[in-house]
């Protein structure tokens, strides 16, 4: 991830304008919250096939509701993560000096 600082410097009328940016790596959070929310419902088929079950419920009906509870946890948790990578990013973040490049006219 680029973030641009509001610093334009320029040594002189022939020179291109410099730009101070910061340079980071960021997290993206949708992988982040599937892959939360495919653990939480592998804990979920583990819940409900994998312990001793009640007779008064259906397997089918227990997994169902540890399905919604462990997968929105799991896509919660998920979140959190991606947040605190994102924030140990922004510390590793790094500052850089960019001019722009003229553009060449084809027929040069």
């Amino acid at each position: 991830m680029v973030s641009e600082d509001s610093n334009i410097t320029g040594n002189s009328a022939d020179s291109a304008p410099e730009r101070r940016i910061t340079v980071r790596r960021a997290p993206r959070f949708v992988p982040f919250m599937v892959l939360g929310g495919i653990l939480g419902i592998v804990v979920a088929a583990f819940v409900a096939f994998g312990l001793p079950a009640d007779p008064q419920f259906d397997a089918g009906a227990v997994f169902g509701f540890f399905t919604v509870a462990f997968a929105a946890a799991g896509v919660i948790l998920g979140c959190i993560v991606a947040l605190i990578l994102d924030r140990l990013s922004i510390r590793r973040s790094e500052h850089a000096i960019v001019e722009a490049v003229p553009e060449e006219e084809p027929g040069d």
